[in-house]
């Protein structure tokens, strides 16, 4: 069976990894097979995994970046730490390699928060696997680091803190850098912070929630890693969220019809390419800071299909079985 790891201290976690990451860098002597490497993707999945990244394959001549090894090809950049975001600390026993983000200075507005993305302000062509997408799903390891969420560094207010705390998602047609299609994040509903999927069918348009009844520090143990996942349905409005690979009850908390679904279908996103993906907060173009993640994450997957739990649990016992 799969063992979790011990709690790493606080030295450890973002920094006793640093003499390994040279040798780490070295990983990207060739591309990787689209669909992800295999045995570590579920078959299953691979026709629908338009972005996966593991964090082992750098892009060759820039260790800034990391390659996309699902379908789309969508580079990623590793933002204001490159090559120093990866870490020798994999979530499953196919992995070697997982990314350190982190409020770096909350003491002070600027830009070098450590977080992943590409953002393209006419939108970015080869997400277009998003483009009029039926649904979405959202899944990796995640590991909490430190305390969540981060001090606001936007504001004067010494205990003011971020009302969420983002992992990942995929932006909307018309983003700024943090309006989504599709996200998995933290976030304060109804005043208490809350694991949640949040997505919005049409550019412009209002979102929807789906929120975890349990507590998400629960669901999300400091220095422990777990599998999440979060489903959109665009063609009939559901939404799930799972954790290692089992469904968690919730509740939606929007009222209404806020995706628009009451006319005739069938009902899918917005006829534009995503403007990006963002990872660790929002802003991967790296003009604001928003809503940083102690934590690292792994083997992040982006599919164009709402995936129902069976493929989910399927994925989940895949790397941990081994």
């Amino acid at each position: 069976m799969f063992k979790r790891r011990s709690r790493p201290t606080a030295t450890a976690l973002t920094w006793a990894a640093a003499a390994s990451l040279t040798a780490l860098t070295a990983l990207a002597a060739a591309p990787a097979e689209a669909g992800g490497r295999p045995g570590l993707v579920h078959p299953s999945l691979r026709p629908h995994l338009a972005a996966y990244y593991d964090f082992e394959h750098p892009v060759r001549g820039n260790p800034a970046k990391e390659q996309d090894v699902g379908f789309s090809r969508t580079d990623i950049d590793l933002v204001n730490g490159g090559a120093q975001m990866r870490t020798a600390d994999g979530a499953h026993r196919g992995s070697r390699t997982s990314l350190q983000v982190r409020q770096v200075n909350p003491q002070a507005p600027g830009n070098d928060d450590w977080k992943a993305g590409v953002y393209g302000p006419s939108g970015v062509p080869t997400l277009r696997a998003f483009n009029t997408a039926e649904g979405v799903t959202v899944m990796g390891w995640f590991k909490t680091t430190g305390p969540n969420p981060a001090p606001n560094s936007n504001t004067a207010a010494p205990d003011d803190r971020y009302g969420a705390v983002g992992l990942a998602g995929v932006l909307s047609g018309d983003s700024d850098g943090h309006a989504v299609r599709a996200l998995l994040e933290i976030i304060d509903v109804n005043g208490e912070l809350r694991l949640v999927a949040l997505g919005r069918r049409v550019d412009g348009a209002s979102s929807q929630t789906f929120a975890a009844s349990r507590d998400w520090r629960t669901l999300l143990p400091e220095g422990e890693w777990v599998f999440l996942a979060a489903t959109f349905d665009f063609g009939t409005g559901a939404m799930a969220l799972y954790r290692n690979g089992q469904r968690l009850d919730g509740f939606y908390t929007v009222p209404g019809d806020p995706w628009d679904l009451s006319g005739p279908g069938p009902h899918r996103s917005s006829p534009t390419d995503p403007r990006g993906i963002k990872i660790g907060g929002s802003f991967p173009q790296n003009t604001t800071e928003r809503n940083p993640c102690a934590c690292r994450m792994d083997s992040l997957m982006f599919l164009n299909r709402a995936v129902d739990g069976e493929h989910i649990r399927a994925q989940y016992r895949l790397v941990t079985s081994r």
